[in-house]
């Protein structure tokens, strides 16, 4: 577990650490709320916050409050205040500003080991229902939810001025393999794809419907997107099933688009929708780019 705990003291601080380190945990001490919070911010790892009632610039209750909004639904983290002055009224602010735990200061061992426990429960489970709400069963893939949400925030890292690259790939004559083998052949063929699409370095791969993917890779131009989709497309020719009456290929069509300045992850999907549109019109089987041409002649 990684813990960030924060306290003006560093004599606290200390002593907390020399309990939790041995332990194996991770920890990152800090006399300033505002840099824990941009440390928290920053570091996903982190997914537990000590924090004294008592710190500056930020308070407290406003480390925990500005936590709490980090720990969204994708992002699991327990918070534990504490204080040296335990009272009804500490302790109810605590919790409103969205702490989950109270602990006196300085802590106790036993009861320090306890409450990390607990945390350590709680985030596990956090992290197990995270994953069900973005998973798509039968792929393994994200779900088309969480695909579009991980594009947008690789959108925001990237900027304007950034690269991503955005592929939409859809199996070939699909309803034909399911008509003709029965849907648990169909199932085999979206898993043995949705394997070949994660053979792609640092991509964010999700499954958005039927026999439809996407794959967002970070840092990538038009041509490099094209490339790894032409790789894709040629590892899905030799994917092979058993079928009904023998063995049962496919291939896939790729569409292809890129981030540019002012683009939105609508227009970046669009734009990659319309390339996919115009692979499977004129052949299947094949990788098309959304260059501003083709752009301009499906939508007119």
């Amino acid at each position: 577990m990684h813990i960030v705990v924060v306290d003006p003291s560093r004599v606290v601080l200390k002593v907390i650490s020399s309990l939790l380190d041995p332990r194996g945990y991770i920890v990152n001490t800090f006399t300033d709320s505002r840099e824990a919070l941009d440390y928290i911010t920053t570091h996903r790892s982190v997914t537990a916050l000590i924090t004294s009632l008592e710190v500056r610039p930020l308070s407290g209750l406003e480390l925990c409050w500005s936590a709490r909004l980090l720990a969204d639904a994708h992002r699991p983290l327990y918070i534990i205040t504490m204080s040296s002055a335990r009272n009804a009224r500490n302790l109810a602010e605590a919790l409103d500003s969205g702490s989950d735990d109270f602990i006196d200061k300085p802590p106790g061992a036993e009861e320090l080991y306890a409450r990390l426990r607990a945390a350590d429960r709680m985030t596990r489970m956090q992290r197990e229902l995270i994953r069900l709400a973005e998973t798509d069963m039968l792929s393994g893939l994200l779900n088309r939810r969480a695909f579009l949400q991980r594009v947008t925030d690789a959108a925001e890292r990237a900027g304007d001025h950034g690269r991503l690259g955005l592929v939409l790939a859809d199996i070939d004559h699909f309803k034909r393999i399911n008509d003709e083998n029965g849907h648990d052949v169909g199932d085999l063929a979206i898993q043995g794809v949705a394997q070949a699409l994660c053979e792609i370095p640092d991509g964010i791969v999700g499954r958005l419907g039927g026999e439809e993917f996407g794959i967002a890779l970070p840092g990538r131009t038009l041509e490099e997107a094209e490339a790894a989709a032409n790789r894709i497309r040629l590892r899905c020719t030799h994917l092979r099933f058993k079928g009904a009456r023998g063995p049962v290929q496919l291939t896939c069509s790729f569409g292809v688009s890129a981030w540019s300045e002012g683009e939105t992850v609508a227009s970046l999907h669009k734009r990659a929708d319309i390339a996919l549109y115009e692979a499977k019109s004129i052949g299947r089987n094949r990788v098309v780019s959304a260059f501003a041409d083709l752009i301009l002649a499906r939508a007119g």
